[in-house]
């Protein structure tokens, strides 16, 4: 029957050029004309910029898709697009001719375009729209793992997992977080005999993506968007290869960006970045990039530069220059509205500032104070914007880094600008519509107009731009890194995830602050990070104000050390990483994958994240303080995987597999990669497959500029074999005109063990080298192995944690308590205020609470004033009931508040309800004075809990007063108190109406005189307070509450 479908296909296209949609139940459904499609759109959209611009003065717009489709469910219909396999589905003819152009498409006409096709989609997405709300489901077979969504936290399989693309600055996010600094409606589906499929929901509205129910996908956003699907696949190699024909590859980066980068908010003066540079040649510790934080501007205006601190930029750069560094300098859109600023000045004579709903320019706070922002969704925008980085890069500027992008915006609980704010933009991305429609790709549109303008200063450099905010399709002008995060173990573990994840929807050039943005970094937990991080694509250490220094000397000899071995493995594998980058930027291949890239097939591998493969190469590392990697046990994928190292193996370090089968090349070490010449000697590292054969592949150019564009490079591959015990290695083919350089090149061949025997020859010639017969290979695999051992065992191992106790900050790399049953998952630090920092209720998935550890998240007072006695103090853990078999969990925990008080708190999960958070709270006097009568002073217990909010604008406080009355509090009432009547009957609930939940709260009313509602950026207090008053060792007081998550409709 598809044979027979398919005929008629291509029947019907060979006789009509009208554009088809495809239906399973009846086979062919004619769309409407081509021409239709095309322009309708496009004049409806004109018609509505026309609108926006005249200012209507209503503040009342009426978007397309506002009240446009019909409520209908089904099948979607299809059609394919790009290549073979890829197919557009839409809700129906009409849903297509009203959906807008592609923002994450690298071509306007790709998705719009049809293409003659053999085969039919495998699944078929269903439909509902209603609302103006469309929900798309796909199901497929039992054993389906999902991963992609972008930058995202937590674990590596998605399954079980709900996020929300909606960019927001997301500071010391969490594992459940939802919502962090990009978005990327996209999920990679590999399907349990291995074959592969990805699917986009291309909107750029917030979206919902439901992969909670078992081999089932949702996307839920506003109507009307298509879904396209790639594949399946064979492999999720080729889904990505497939994908990235659709979205664009990664930018061929400089090779310099590749090396390691050392930044901090902020290197305060010029002075003391030439002393941080200086101090890394004087260590012999490798480095490239310097990058300069927001201080460095004249009152943080962009494109200034501070006239006492950093008065003479360019002399500056020279003077890094010469040492081998690069520089690179931040760039927020938040521009001071203050007239007499020259980049303000321009903006408003050329009208490119995003509008609010009146039409006004829109004013927001940011670091400047009062800023307004461009509107990069307009071409004269894009242009004004390139043109102001194109002046600046004349003052020696190597690279850019767009910071703040979201857009961020401060004293505002959305952490953003308004959705009724007004874009005006370009009718080929969609015309004039509301923020809501433009939010998510106001980072990636930035940071094309920041390439374009470093493309304007010099055509002769690769540009080289850092974003935080960004949307699938970023990576065609920016790389990324994964925003403000915690220095802690679980931050360190996450970090990898995240990688991969990145690079699993189309981003493969990204990595984390190493050691942590927020909080400071133990040496060992800095040591282990920079030993991992090494091998991720992007390598930049970077910390925050108020910190200890976080440069590689700043934790001691043996992490320095450490740091050093580490970074010198990352010079000696650039000619390998380069080529990796060279590969996915022509045939969008990963450069960090997965292990279960190794072998889709092995079910083993799929939830494996303390390792990864760069290529051939194979990364194991250990994320736990206890182990060192020696010490963990691996999961290798099956077949060869031989262990070798560069003579520096130690516990802190991660290990090195070569897959059998495989060649990569290796450089000398190096302090930076100007360092190099084409003449120094080239290592192969080779490892032989199960027939005695290897194949591998090198890229090389200029290291900069588009001359490969033009065919000026260099690409080999090299072959090894073995005959009669003799290896012959030889060059089988290569690429480009680039001439290859005069070198000698050194052979390493991988026995096992981390044995290796080695021959040298010139590049170009065939090399012969004699292999030893097996019993001698024997002796050098296990001598080896044995002199391995001994290394690890005698090496100096960074210190451990509770030895360096005493050091400031160093509470964040403490391990918190977790409690886990029931719907309930928590972790509580009992040595800063018992505070809990993380309240995930797991059946939704919701993260109700995250927050750093010295400050929110929940905390108690011991009176009325904001963070008394009580918030901060050490506590110490009384009783603890972590049951395994999830029955129950408790921890009781005490903090001495002075004058002989302490606060007591319980924490539990009870196993008659383990539906209930409970906490019991009390403040009790255990050794007042008999001067005070017995007596301790007045007293106040305060509740107080920092709830995040996921959809700020969608959330309201609700409840019925003691006397009957209901009450909405929504996010602009600011504060509010409640007292006597007014106060809730002994419950309130936050509701989330975007998530369709509701976060319960009980107590006892008799207990509690106050309740307060605090609206914060991004967040909300829900307070309770008892009376003040003192008390006695009779006359403790208490708040017995808890909380309970809801479905609503």
């Amino acid at each position: 029957m598809a044979s027979l479908i398919s005929s008629e296909i291509s029947f019907i296209r060979r006789r009509s050029p009208t554009p088809l949609f495809f239906s399973t139940k009846s086979a062919l459904v004619l769309h409407s004309s081509l021409a239709f499609s095309r322009s309708s759109p496009g004049k409806t959209r004109r018609c509505f910029a026309a609108s926006c611009r005249r200012r209507d003065r209503s503040s009342k717009r009426v978007t397309m898709d506002e009240g446009k489709i019909a409520d209908a469910s089904g099948e979607m219909v299809f059609q394919p697009i790009l290549e073979e396999g890829v197919f557009r589905f839409d809700c129906s003819e009409t849903s297509r001719a009203a959906a807008f152009p592609s923002l994450s498409f690298a071509g306007p006409d790709l998705r719009e375009t049809p293409v003659a096709a053999q085969r039919l989609p495998d699944y078929i997405p269903t439909f509902r729209s209603s609302n103006g709300q469309q929900t798309v489901m796909i199901q497929f077979p039992s054993g389906t793992s999902f991963y992609g969504t972008g930058e995202v936290s937590g674990q590596l399989e998605r399954t079980g997992k709900r996020i929300f693309t909606w960019n927001t600055d997301a500071w010391g996010f969490g594992p459940e977080t939802t919502s962090l600094y990009q978005s990327h409606p996209w999920v990679l589906a590999l399907l349990p005999e291995g074959r592969a499929l990805g699917v986009l929901a291309d909107t750029t509205r917030r979206c919902e993506i439901d992969l909670r129910t078992a081999s089932t996908m949702k996307f839920v956003s506003a109507a009307v968007y298509p879904i396209i699907t790639f594949g399946p696949f064979d492999s999720p190699t080729e889904v990505l290869m497939s994908l990235s024909h659709a979205i664009g590859t990664i930018f061929m980066p400089p090779k310099w960006s590749l090396g390691y980068h050392q930044c901090r908010w902020s290197y305060e003066s010029d002075e003391k970045v030439l002393e941080v540079t200086r101090t890394f040649r004087e260590k012999c510790i490798p480095c490239d990039v310097i990058w300069m934080d927001i201080d460095y501007m004249d009152g943080f205006r962009c494109f200034t530069f501070d006239k006492e601190h950093f008065s003479d930029p360019k002399s500056m750069v020279n003077d890094l220059h010469s040492r081998g560094f690069k520089a690179i300098w931040m760039l927020d859109p938040g521009i001071k509205s203050k007239k007499g600023y020259f980049v303000y000045d321009s903006g408003s004579e050329n009208d490119v500032w995003v509008k609010r709903a009146d039409g006004k320019p829109f004013v927001g706070d940011v670091w400047p104070g009062p800023c307004v922002f461009p509107d990069f969704t307009m071409e004269r925008t894009r242009l004004w914007w390139a043109n102001l980085v194109k002046d600046f890069i004349s003052n020696g500027v190597d690279g850019i880094w767009n910071d703040m992008n979201e857009p961020a915006v401060f004293k505002t609980v959305t952490k953003t600008m308004p959705e009724s704010n007004i874009h005006r933009g370009d009718v080929n991305l969609g015309g004039c519509q509301n923020h809501s429609h433009y939010h998510n790709v106001y980072g990636l549109l930035m940071a094309r107009s920041t390439f374009e303008g470093m493309k304007m200063a010099n055509s002769n450099k690769r540009p080289f731009v850092l974003t935080r905010a960004g949307f699938i399709g970023s990576q065609r002008y920016a790389a990324t890194w994964t925003g403000d995060n915690l220095s802690n173990w679980e931050h360190l573990h996450m970090s990898l995830p995240m990688v991969l994840q990145l690079g699993l929807s189309g981003q493969p050039l990204s990595g984390p602050d190493i050691g942590g943005f927020a909080g400071n970094a133990t040496p060992k937990l800095f040591g282990r990070w920079m030993g991992l991080a090494a091998f991720f694509p992007f390598c930049r250490g970077h910390t925050e104000k108020r910190t200890a220094d976080h440069e590689p000397w700043s934790f001691g000899e043996e992490c320095e050390e450490v740091c050093r071995l580490a970074l010198l493995r990352r010079y000696q594998l650039l000619p390998h990483l380069y080529t990796l980058f060279y590969l996915a930027h022509t045939k969008g291949t990963a450069v960090a994958a997965p292990l279960f890239f190794a072998d889709p097939k092995d079910v083993r591998l799929r939830k494996v994240e303390n390792s990864f493969l760069l290529g051939s190469l194979l990364i194991c590392g250990s994320t736990v303080p206890d182990q060192g990697t020696h010490e963990c046990s691996n999961i290798l994928p099956k077949g060869i995987w031989l262990r070798f190292d560069f003579g520096d193996s130690h516990p802190d370090l991660p290990s090195m597999y070569l897959k059998g089968g495989s060649i990569i090349p290796v450089g000398r070490p190096l302090q930076h990669v100007g360092e190099a010449n084409p003449t120094d000697d080239l290592s192969l590292f080779i490892a032989l497959d199960e027939h005695g054969k290897a194949l591998g592949v090198l890229y090389e150019d200029d290291g900069d500029g588009h001359g490969f564009t033009q065919g000026d490079y260099l690409l080999t591959y090299y072959a090894a074999e073995i005959n009669s015990s003799v290896l012959t290695v030889k060059i089988i083919k290569s690429e480009g005109s680039h001439k290859r350089p005069q070198r000698a090149f050194r052979v390493k061949l991988l026995l096992g063990g981390g044995a290796m025997i080695d021959a040298q020859g010139i590049d170009g010639e065939e090399l012969h080298m004699k292999v030893p017969p097996e019993s001698e290979v024997s002796k050098l695999v296990s001598a080896s192995e044995i002199q391995y051992n001994k290394h690890m065992e005698h090496s100096k191992r960074i210190p451990d944690v509770d030895s360096l106790s005493s050091r400031k900050g160093m509470e964040l790399s403490k391990m918190p308590i977790e409690l886990k049953s029931g719907d309930w998952f928590l972790k509580v630090v009992p040595w800063i205020g018992g505070r809990i920092i993380s309240m995930v209720h797991l059946p939704s998935g919701t993260q109700w609470l995250h927050s750093r550890v010295e400050i929110d998240g929940y905390e108690e007072y011991s009176g009325t004033e904001y963070r008394s006695a009580g918030c901060s103090e050490e506590y110490k853990v009384v009783r603890k009931d972590l049951e395994q078999s999830g029955e129950q969990e408790s921890v009781c925990m005490e903090g001495d508040i002075g004058g002989g008080l302490v606060i007591q708190r319980q924490i539990s999960i009870v196993k008659d309800n383990p539906k209930v958070l409970q906490v019991d709270s009390s403040i009790i006097a255990r050794s007042v004075g008999a001067g005070s009568g017995g007596f301790s002073r007045l007293v106040c217990l305060r509740i107080h809990p920092v709830f995040t909010l996921l959809h700020p604008t969608e959330v309201a406080v609700v409840f019925y007063s003691i006397d009957g009355l209901k009450h909405e509090i929504c996010h602009e009432s600011g504060e509010l108190s409640f007292e006597g009547n007014n106060r809730p009957n002994g419950e309130w609930m936050l509701i989330d109406r975007c998530a369709g939940l509701a976060l319960v709260n009980r107590y006892d009313v008799h207990q509690v005189k106050k309740c307060m509602v605090h609206w914060g950026t991004g967040t909300v207090n829900l307070e309770l307070w008892s009376e003040e008053r003192p008390v006695s060792k009779d006359s403790s007081l208490k708040i017995c509450h808890e909380y309970e998550v809801r479905q609503i409709s």
